[in-house]
C-alpha cells in the first residue's frame, strides 16, 4: 500500500503543474449575469497596463473609432477613455473601470474554525459522562466554488467516496474523521513543500506517503483517491478547509446549507463560499436531516446560515423524541443492500493487511 501511495505521488508531482499565478496588483470586477456579485467566471480579470500609465479593464472592452483628426473616440461613450495597452496596437476601452488592490484591498470573511463538539465533560470514575452528550453532532465547513480566490477552480466539486463510512467499524467519532481529512492534507502538503524545496519526485513522494500513512487507519480512506484528490485540491489553490469539505460532501456525509460571499473588493464580491454541517457517517446527516424538522429546538434556528452553520447534535432526550417511522432512510438501505458479500470480505482483508502492516518490523 505504501508503495502505490510513492507511485502516484511521484506521478502527479509534475513541475509544469506546481506554477502559481501572480497577483495583479489592479483588477476589474463586472456583474455579467446580474446576479448581484462578480464572483463567476469571466466576471473577473487583472487589468493591462496602459502605454500611458494608465489601466485598461479587459471585460468586454472594444476597439475605440478613429476621427478625422487622428484622435480616438470610444464607442461606448466620451466618459471612456481609449488606452493602448501595445505599441502597433489599435487603443481600446472598456465599461468597467480597475481598482488598484494596493489602495483598496481585498476583504475576506475568515472560515469558521469548528472544531465539534468537544469532549470536555466531567466523567465518573468508570469513564461513564455525566455531562451533557450530543448525538451525531456534527462540523461546521466551508468550501469555494469557482471565483478570484481559487483561480475559477472548483473547490466545492464532488469527488467520489474518500473516506469510509465505517457501518459498524471502528470509525465513529466526527473528531476521527475530520483527523483522516487533516491527516490527508499534511502528508500532500509535506510532499508538495518537499517539491518544491528541490527534492525529487521519489523523495517528495516519500515525504509525503509517511506523513499520510502514519496514525490513521489505510482501511478507512481510500488511499488513491485521497491522493489524487490532494493534489488536485492543491494544485487549484483550494485550502485545508475546500480539502476536508469535499473529502466529506463527496463520501455523502454533508449537508449543504447555502453560499455566501467570502471575499470582496469595494463591496463587490468575487469569491462566494458554501457552507456546509458535516458529519461523521452518512447515516448521521440522514438522521440530522429527517430528524430536526420534528423537534423544536430547531424550529427557529433551522440549519444556521451558510456564513454561520448550526451543526449541533441531538440531545439524549431529543433524539428519544425522534419518530423513527416518519423518517425516509430509504438512501441509506440502499447502501447497505448494495454492499455485497465480496466487498465485505475485501474490507476484512483490508483490515488485516493493515494490522500486519502496522505490527511488521
Amino acid at each position: 500500500m505504501r508503495n502505490m501511495v510513492l507511485a502516484l505521488l511521484a506521478v502527479t508531482l509534475s513541475p509544469a503543474l506546481l506554477v502559481s499565478p501572480a497577483s495583479a496588483a489592479s483588477i476589474c470586477a463586472a456583474d455579467l449575469n446580474a446576479n448581484g456579485d462578480a464572483a463567476d467566471e469571466g466576471e473577473m480579470a487583472a487589468c493591462q497596463i496602459a502605454i500611458d500609465g494608465g489601466a485598461l479593464c479587459p471585460i468586454e472592452a472594444i476597439p475605440c473609432t478613429a476621427s478625422g483628426d487622428g484622435n480616438y473616440a470610444c464607442p461606448l461613450g466620451e466618459q471612456y477613455a481609449c488606452s493602448t495597452t501595445m505599441p502597433g496596437m489599435a487603443p481600446r476601452c472598456s465599461p468597467h473601470s480597475c481598482i488598484d488592490t494596493g489602495a483598496n484591498p481585498i476583504d475576506t470573511v475568515e472560515p469558521v474554525d469548528d472544531p465539534g463538539a468537544a469532549a470536555d465533560g466531567t466523567i465518573d470514575d468508570e469513564g461513564n459522562c455525566l455531562g451533557s452528550i450530543e448525538i451525531f453532532s456534527g462540523r461546521a465547513l466551508r468550501c469555494r466554488p469557482p471565483g478570484a480566490s481559487v483561480t475559477f477552480q472548483n473547490c466545492c466539486k464532488d469527488r467520489d467516496k474518500i473516506i469510509k463510512d465505517g457501518m459498524g467499524g471502528s470509525i465513529g467519532a466526527i473528531g476521527t474523521k475530520i483527523a483522516i481529512a487533516k491527516g490527508v492534507f499534511t502528508g500532500m502538503k509535506a510532499a508538495y513543500t518537499a517539491f518544491r524545496a528541490g527534492a525529487t519526485a521519489s523523495q517528495a513522494a516519500s515525504a509525503g506517503a509517511n506523513a499520510i500513512i502514519i496514525g490513521i487507519d489505510p482501511t478507512s480512506i481510500a488511499i488513491s483517491l485521497a491522493v489524487n484528490f490532494m493534489m488536485e485540491v492543491l494544485l487549484a489553490g483550494c485550502d485545508q478547509q475546500d480539502m476536508e469539505t469535499g473529502m466529506l460532501k463527496g463520501s455523502g456525509m454533508c449537508h449543504e446549507i447555502g453560499s455566501y460571499c467570502s471575499s470582496s473588493i469595494l463591496g463587490i464580491c468575487i469569491q462566494k463560499a458554501r457552507g456546509h454541517c458535516c458529519f461523521n457517517t452518512k447515516l448521521g446527516r440522514i438522521l440530522q436531516e429527517q430528524g430536526r424538522p420534528q423537534l423544536a429546538a430547531f424550529s427557529q434556528i433551522g440549519w444556521g446560515t451558510p456564513r454561520e452553520p448550526y451543526c449541533r447534535g441531538f440531545t439524549t432526550q431529543e433524539f428519544q423524541a425522534l419518530d423513527f417511522s416518519r423518517m425516509d432512510l430509504s438512501e441509506y438501505y440502499e447502501e447497505i443492500e448494495a454492499r455485497a458479500q465480496t466487498e465485505i470480505e475485501i474490507d476484512m482483508k483490508d483490515r488485516i493487511d493493515a494490522y500486519l502492516e502496522t505490527v511488521s518490523p
